[in-house]
Parts: structure tokens; sequence; C-alpha cells
């Protein structure tokens, strides 16, 4: 049979991963570099666990594995090394990042991933699923589609990893895709995106939708933004933030995104899609989407999520809905 490791299992994201896996019947295995996080962990789930640094010889511990998960952020410490090990030992890679580097990465490893019978799919968490299938539903909409316009509201507080993650997304500048090309837009304006409640101002940022989005949908111009609630985005020494919000917390602040797009004839479609919340979304997501790629459902190379599982696969995760809004 086919087996899965997740790496990063015994941090906030992770250990829910690693119990969705376990609830669904899957033949997985856990990994990281804690020895006794990881023991405690493998003995409550009766699964067994490999100990290694992903900048170590990680090819030589992936033996007997089909798939890995990585949920061992910062991404841009962690996905090269493992995506290579991944590559060298034939091994599919997918993680949950919004970190746009991760995406360039992936696309330039892409060919010789796909040389190796290797698949590159990050993003198969909150962001980018959701905002893939959108961007994906929108455009069939769309005559010509030629601009794209994407933005996420993130409600409630953030978890220690996504907020390191942010961190890494701000130090990139905030970039558009231009005529196909990603080019740096620092003079890039706050505009407003209505996510169902009315019209909420957000702030442009680079997330790995810059690079999906434009393999998905060949879209040539795409911009991206986001909107935080006043408690989202901490301040101060991250590494100090507790894992994430409680299960409390999660329940009371749903997920949205939202997606415009202009045709050639200057129509404009727009839609929403809502969500549980993200931190809940993403162990369900990424879970659903190792399943599949273990069943075989998969793309050689690099590819964006609605490329290899279909642009109905965000609303395969329970909760899920997309609404149409008036055009312009």
């Amino acid at each position: 049979m086919s087996t899965l490791l997740i790496y990063g299992a015994t941090g906030y994201t992770g250990r829910m991963a690693a119990e969705r896996a376990r609830s669904q019947g899957l033949q997985f295995e856990i990994a990281g570099r804690n020895r006794q996080r990881l023991e405690t962990l493998a003995a409550r789930l009766g699964v067994p666990y490999r100990v290694f640094d992903a900048d170590g010889d990680a090819a030589a511990s992936l033996s007997g594995i089909s798939v890995l998960l990585n949920f061992a952020g910062p991404f841009v410490q962690t996905a090269e090394p493992l995506m290579r090990a991944c590559i060298h030992a034939g091994v599919d890679y997918l993680d949950i990042t919004a970190e746009i580097n991760v995406y360039r990465l992936a696309e330039r490893l892409g060919g010789e991933a796909a040389a190796q019978n290797v698949m590159l799919l990050p993003g198969v968490g909150w962001d980018v699923v959701p905002t893939d299938a959108l961007a994906v539903h929108v455009a069939r909409r769309v005559v010509q589609p030629r601009s794209l316009r994407i933005a996420l509201q993130v409600p409630g507080a953030m978890s220690r990893g996504s907020a390191m993650s942010v961190s890494e997304i701000i130090g990139v500048g905030v970039m558009a895709r231009v005529d196909g090309e990603l080019v740096a837009t620092p003079e890039a304006q706050s505009r407003a995106f209505d996510f169902g409640q009315g019209p909420l101002l957000c702030v442009p940022l680079s997330f790995g939708d810059l690079v999906t989005a434009w393999h998905a949908t060949a879209i040539p111009d795409i911009t991206m933004f986001v909107h935080l609630s006043g408690e989202a985005f901490p301040e101060g020494d991250l590494s100090r933030l507790p894992d994430g919000p409680d299960a409390a917390a999660r329940a009371a602040h749903r997920a949205r995104a939202a997606v415009e797009i202009t045709g050639a004839d200057g129509s404009v479609a727009r839609s929403i899609i809502e969500t549980v919340n993200g931190y809940t979304y993403t162990p369900l997501a990424a879970v659903e989407a190792a399943r599949r790629v273990l069943g075989g459902e998969r793309r050689p190379g690099f590819a964006a999520p609605s490329q290899v599982f279909g642009g109905g696969f965000a609303q395969s995760i329970e909760g899920t809905v997309i609404t149409d809004l008036p055009g312009v």
C-alpha cells in the first residue's frame, strides 16, 4: 500500500492533520525533528514515526514513502530541501504554505520533478485551495478573461506559524502578475472588496496565488489583497506566540475570499467563497489532497490544486459555499 508521511506533525496544524489522517484510516507515518514529541504523538495515534531534519539527508529518510505532506514552516526554510529530497526519492511533495517564493521554487523545479515522475503541489490548505477553485469558477463566467483580483479575509487571531509565514511574505515585497510576468509593484494601492457583508479595505500582498492562479487560469494580469482584522496580525517576538486559536475561537470565525475578473470587453464577474475557519479547513483539505494523490490523482511536475483535483475540490470540504455576486 502507498504510505503518506506527515512532516511537522507535532506542530499546531500538523497535529490536526495527523489526527484527521488517523480518523480517515489512511496508512501514514509522522516525522519531524523532535523525537520526544513524535514519540508521544505516535503512541497516541498508533503510527510509526521518523526523526530527521529537513535540511539533512532527508531523501534517505523517505524510504517506503509515496507522498510527503509538509507542515513545517516557515516553508522558505523547509520546502527546498524537502522538494529536492522528494525528487531524488521519487516521492510526491505537498505542503500548506502561502509563501510565494515556495511556489516560484516549485515552478523552477517542476521540469526536474516531472522528469522523475514526481509531483510538486504546494498550497493544499486554506490558501490556496479555496482561492484557486474560486478563480477557476469565476473565469468560466467571463468571455476572454483579462485581469484577476483575489482578496482574502483573515478573521480572528493568527497562529504562530502563520504569523512567521506572513512575515516572510511581507519581506518579499508587493508583487503582481502583469502580462504573464511577475513584477514588483511597490506603489500598489489598497482597495475595497465585498466579502458578502459590505466593502472592506484590503491591502496588496504577495501570496502564492500569483503563481497558482496563473497556472490554473492563464489570466495574464493578477493582483492579490488581504483584509486583516485588528487582532489578526500580531507584532513583537512572533516566536513567543501561542500555537494557534483553540476550537472555540476557530468556530467563531469563518473564512472568506473574493475574486473579481474583468473580461476583454470590460465586463466584471465577482464571486465569494466562504468556508469553515482556515485553521480548521487546512488539515481537512490537506489530508483529502493526500488521500487523492495516494489514490492516483496526480500530475507530475509543478501543479495548482485545481489542475490536479478539478475546480470543485474546495467545495468537497464540508461547509464550503461559493456565491456569485452581481457583475459590474
